[in-house]
């Protein structure tokens, strides 16, 4: 009997794609049933049936009604019996249907967690768990052809069960954390001031928002220390060049001005001249926090923006899976092959032609690894039409694929003492001898290149300007999405796939504002309040253990139940202390929300009655939201003012100088602020 075979991949576009690799004459049959698609390929005599899963088609929620907490039981249901989503439900529908008409079924989900737990789910749920007993697993890093061909022949036996047991385990100690602490900060509000307001925290994001509060507060709280420093230029052959002094900063103003009268006015004299050679070794392939990290840096693009166009980018086959810790490219892959493939496009051209001459060409690794795929790497297969972002990130990956194959750059620095009447000063510059690596990636690599003319001991030079400047010291600078993810990293909180939704989470709640991060009162106020009355949700050697103990699931060294039990074991107490302080916490954190609500609402005065402050209202009948006095509950002035009914809305504390209404400023996403007064009528009002 012929095998027929249900494939499960992730994403309709990996569905497409594999049927096409395993349909031998690479033409699969597309097939429509309930507004689902799936495929049928054929191949040395097996039906191959291909679907695909549209993500996460199942949830976890809790077991029975209520709406309480501690909620501590759980159950795992389809996504559409907790919101209504058509598109899943007839997806399930399908996959349930096909199942019945097979006698084999494959994995072919992203090779991680959170791939393999969508497979294993649809497997037991929609398929049945007998189907378990005879299912693979197909692995790959590519959606190259030849690398899903491979990926068939050389598949598991069996399912990924401890990467399974893994993403189990995380999705449901997620959801254990998530949704008391959730219920926990709303109802400790609602029952103390009767206000409902959604309040939530995970056990990532609370050592996250940790971090940024403890970073406002020391640029907050810092007191500016006066230092001075030497300001100096020496001329030579008619140029200037700036000397350091050998000290970097006089703690005394007594000192600075001392140096600055024996030094002004004077000729330095060079007492030494040192010369060195430095190697600078290429980098290591990306991972994709290094890709993150790497692109913010260049480009001023945000983590969540920088993985979706990766994962686009993976979907189309130009580069291989992003969601990866590793900084090693795979010993298998055809390097010859994938740069003659690059070498096709003119401004890579150069560089690949140099690099196929080397006698041996090694990569310069990394040391992190990652089990499931290697570093990031470009296939080969040249983009068409891609969007500005997406050829930027395109263009960072291959260019830095091709660096790591590139020789050590070497420069040389030069450094010449100078006397100045018994006090040292420096001279630097540095020049690139042999650009090598960096010439490949020059465009995101800057390194200084400063020629001095030629320079000997005992030569005498003019002072040009010498001068001490008092000067402050400055705060720490805020986090930018870079420096908050190396962070994560470095503490081992989150993992490489969720670390950039974990921020775009606490700026969605309110928690954080605007780039570098600043935290918010709301985000202020919840970790005063934790850090009071459960401070182990802001921990980040709590987050830190849970982390490695979901880790090692992965590798058989704990059992997933065990980890999840002794999550519900750190939870519990927790959540008796918070409603131990229910009212206390509820107080505090609702007194915050009461001024925050009044602040977002309050435009100004206004410019009628002057006793009353214009704010933001919305029309009960029509939804549309408003500017007006707020004496109008009293009746005592009706003022009103339309508003644009998209964008956020914010005061800028200035009135108009013709009108004397107040002016806003409206933020509208990928558009440029717009300022201007209230009132339509205005001589200066703009038109909008």
């Amino acid at each position: 009997m012929n095998e027929r075979v249900l494939i499960i991949c992730e994403k309709p576009s990996s569905a497409k794609k594999i049927s096409q690799a395993l349909d031998e004459k690479r033409k699969p049959e597309t097939c429509q049933e309930n507004n689902t698609t799936y495929y049928i390929a054929r191949r040395k005599g097996s039906e191959l049936i291909i679907v695909s899963a549209l993500g996460h088609l199942y949830t976890l929620t809790q077991s029975g009604k209520g709406w309480s907490y501690p909620v501590l039981k759980f159950e795992w249901v389809p996504i559409h019996a907790i919101k209504p989503n058509i598109k899943a439900k007839n997806c399930i529908d399908v996959i349930a249907k096909l199942s019945k008409k097979v006698n084999a079924y494959v994995s072919a989900c992203d090779y991680d967690i959170e791939g393999s737990l969508i497979a294993y789910n649809i497997l037991i749920y929609a398929c049945g768990a007998e189907s378990l007993k005879k299912s693979k697993r197909m692995k790959y890093s590519t959606l190259m052809e030849a690398d899903l061909i491979d990926a068939w022949e050389n598949m598991s036996p069996n399912l990924d069960y401890p990467v399974i047991e893994a993403g189990k385990a995380r999705h449901e100690i997620d959801w254990i954390f998530g949704i008391n602490l959730s219920r926990a900060l709303t109802l400790s509000i609602k029952n103390v001031l009767g206000i409902y307001k959604t309040l939530s925290i995970g056990r990532v994001q609370g050592p996250t928002l940790r971090f940024i509060e403890e970073r406002e507060t020391q640029i907050q709280t810092h007191v500016p220390v006066p230092y001075w420093t030497i300001e100096a230029k020496v001329e030579i052959d008619g140029k200037e060049y700036r000397l350091e002094f050998e000290k970097e900063t006089i703690e005394t103003e007594k000192e600075a001005l001392e140096i600055e009268s024996s030094c002004k006015g004077r000729e330095g004299r060079i007492i030494e001249i040192k010369k060195s050679v430095r190697t600078f070794p290429p980098p290591p392939p990306f991972n994709i926090g290094d890709l993150q990290q790497e692109a913010f840096y260049q480009f001023r693009i945000s983590p969540k923006t920088v993985l979706g166009i990766a994962e686009k980018l993976y979907l189309n086959a130009l580069i291989s899976y992003p969601r990866t810790s590793s900084q090693k490219l795979p010993p298998s892959l055809n390097i010859g092959g994938v740069l003659r493939e690059l070498g096709r496009k003119k401004d890579y051209y150069q560089y690949v032609v140099k690099l196929l001459n080397k006698p041996f060409l090694a990569p310069r690794n990394g040391i992190k690894e990652d089990p499931a795929h290697p570093a990031i790497y470009p296939t080969g297969n040249m983009p068409q039409n891609l969007k500005i972002l997406e050829f930027k990130i395109f263009d960072l990956i291959s260019r830095r694929f091709m660096a790591t194959f590139g020789d050590s750059a070497k420069k040389e620095d030069i450094t010449a003492f100078i006397e100045v009447n018994g006090y040292n000063f420096h001279l630097k510059s540095s020049r690139i001898l042999e650009p090598n690596w960096i010439e490949i990636y020059k465009p995101y690599f800057k390194m200084k290149d400063e020629k001095l003319p030629l320079l000997r001991d005992g030569q005498i030079l003019k002072i040009k300007t010498l001068k001490a400047l008092k000067q402050y010291s400055k705060p720490p600078s805020r986090f930018n999405h870079g420096s908050l993810l190396r962070v994560m990293e470095k503490e081992n909180i989150g993992t490489k796939a969720t670390r950039a939704e974990i921020i775009h989470t606490l700026q969605k709640r309110g928690y954080l504002e605007d780039n570098p991060f600043k935290i918010t009162d709301l985000g202020f106020s919840i970790v005063e309040t934790l850090s009071k009355y459960c401070p182990e949700i802001l921990s980040v050697e709590t987050t830190r253990t849970l982390e490695m103990d979901l880790e090692n699931i992965q590798y058989e060294q704990i059992n997933s139940c065990e980890v999840v039990s002794k999550a519900i074991e750190k939870l519990e107490p927790i959540l008796l202390e918070i409603k131990k302080n229910e009212r206390t916490l509820g107080r505090e954190l609702g007194e915050t929300l009461t001024k925050l609500t009044r602040k977002e609402k309050s435009i100004g005065v206004c410019p009628t009655c002057k006793a009353g402050e214009i704010i933001i209202l919305k029309n009960n009948r029509t939804g549309k939201r408003f500017a007006g006095c707020n004496n109008y509950r009293n009746g005592s002035c009706t003022t009103s003012y339309p508003l644009p009914q998209k964008g956020r809305i914010e005061p800028t504390g200035k009135i108009c100088p013709e009108c004397k209404a107040p002016i806003i400023k409206v933020l509208v996403r990928g558009r440029k602020e717009w300022i201007f007064c209230l009132n339509m009528n205005c001589p200066t009002k703009r038109k909008f």
